[in-house]
């Protein structure tokens, strides 16, 4: 593998760090804190990325090999990220996120069992039982493919990205992780950003990396503002059996006020989505089980048979982000801080598979070429590679948001009027079939 030519190294002190030991984490942060004040209040790194979710670990692990060295900084613990808890929440993954997850050496490290294919996606509107389908192509980008894309439990993406970074962390080689740290303040300045936390510490690096959420701290410090669009609903998620097969096939429909993702975990057990407005949330969670799963089966018209809930129910507010720029002065945003979707499209974690994507391609190629990996016509580039995706996508999914759950005559009527049209239109059905498998 190529490495960085020696010029984009800082000549300041490396980092004096201990290397992380997964079998002393409550003791670690507090020996770095200590390590560092004996030696210097300022560390000095090339690139520091704020937040250990799995787009900070991704951009951790795509940026081994270039010759930099990278601060990881995250305010949870460090057990929290090694060991994540299931949450409920069930991530489509396209054929590009998988290809890229393969080249961070992630997907190897997923359970077999717990990857679930889907074969076939369907949206219906209301009641109705005319289904706009979509069927997995015979190829994607020239390979042949046999599936429409994929389904993994956040959970289980997150500890594929924990363990595959894993190495790196138990024996550090370019990266410096601190975990348990909360940030002071942000600054960015026309040679370096730097992070101050606690004790009158600080980083300095060359570049910094949001990956901290779609209510992003670091964003907001930098001054970057974002178009935030809170639906004024909540997510329901849970995991389902049932006694009729789901065909492997993901069902959306778009009920009166509520709409309901069917999202199969193989043939006899799904995951629910429900998304609700904020005031009915608390009468469908008063619902028992049972009545739930009957209120479920009746939305669905019987497809499923019998359902039962096996999981706890979680719940999340569903607020839509897009951030009117991906950069600022040495400094640029990665998954969730850039974009977060609503989840109808299933497209949110791609999208940040994405970013880190383009992103550490750009960085590796300044990289090898001696140049500054913060210079502002860099993260133009990466700002405009990425929003030509995001932004059309965004803005086009909160329009279909707001037609299918608007209950108004014209609008149901427009509705159906427009899986009609898009079912028989194959070109359509095409660009959105491609966007699906990635």
């Amino acid at each position: 593998m190529n490495t960085a030519n020696p010029t984009t190294s800082t000549t300041s002190p490396t980092p004096t760090s201990n290397p992380i030991d997964t079998q002393s984490l409550n003791t670690h942060s507090s020996n770095t804190q200590a390590n560092h004040a004996q030696s210097s209040h300022t560390q000095y790194t090339d690139i520091i990325i704020v937040g250990a979710g799995p787009i900070g670990l991704s951009m951790c692990q795509a940026l081994k090999n270039t010759g930099l060295r990278v601060h990881l900084l995250e305010k949870q613990s460090q057990e929290a990220i090694a060991h994540p808890q299931y949450d409920g929440r069930e991530i489509a993954i396209t054929h590009r996120t998988k290809g890229f997850m393969k080249r961070l050496e992630q997907w190897r490290e997923l359970d077999k069992d717990r990857i679930h294919h889907l074969k076939r996606a369907e949206v219906y509107n209301g009641q109705s039982l005319f289904a706009l389908g979509f069927d997995k192509p015979d190829r994607v980008r020239g390979r042949p493919i046999e599936t429409l894309g994929y389904l993994l439990a956040n959970s289980a993406i997150r500890q594929a990205a924990y363990n595959a970074l894993l190495p790196e962390l138990q024996h550090p080689s370019y990266l410096t992780a601190e975990f348990g740290q909360t940030i002071q303040k942000i600054s960015s300045h026309a040679d370096y950003a730097e992070v101050q936390l606690a004790e009158d510490r600080a980083i300095q690096g060359k570049l910094l990396l949001a990956a901290d959420s779609r209510v992003s701290f670091v964003r907001k410090a930098l001054g970057i503002s974002a178009d935030m669009q809170d639906f004024g609903r909540t997510v329901l998620v849970f995991r389902c059996r049932h006694t009729m097969t789901n065909h492997l096939t993901a069902h959306e429909g778009f009920y009166y006020g509520k709409t309901l993702a069917v999202l199969p975990l193989g043939e006899f057990e799904s995951s629910m989505v429900i998304t609700i407005a904020n005031n009915k949330v608390t009468t469908l969670k008063n619902l028992s089980n049972q009545a739930l799963a009957l209120e479920l089966s009746q939305w669905l018209g019987g497809r499923l048979g019998e359902i039962t809930i096996t999981s706890e129910i979680f719940s999340y507010p569903l607020l839509g982000v897009h951030a009117n720029t991906f950069y600022a002065q040495r400094s640029a945003l990665i998954g969730d801080a850039a974009v977060g979707m609503h989840p109808v499209t299933a497209h949110g974690y791609n999208l940040g598979m994405e970013s880190v994507e383009i992103l550490s391609r750009l960085i590796h190629k300044a990289a090898m070429r001696g140049q500054d990996i913060g210079k502002t016509s860099l993260l133009r580039q990466y700002h405009r590679k990425h929003s030509l995706k995001t932004r059309p996508m965004y803005h086009g999914t909160n329009a279909l948001v707001k037609l299918y759950t608007d209950d108004r005559p014209p609008a149901k009527v427009a509705r159906h009027i427009g899986l009609r049209v898009s079912n028989i239109l194959t070109p359509v059905k095409k660009v959105i079939t491609a966007q699906l498998t990635g």
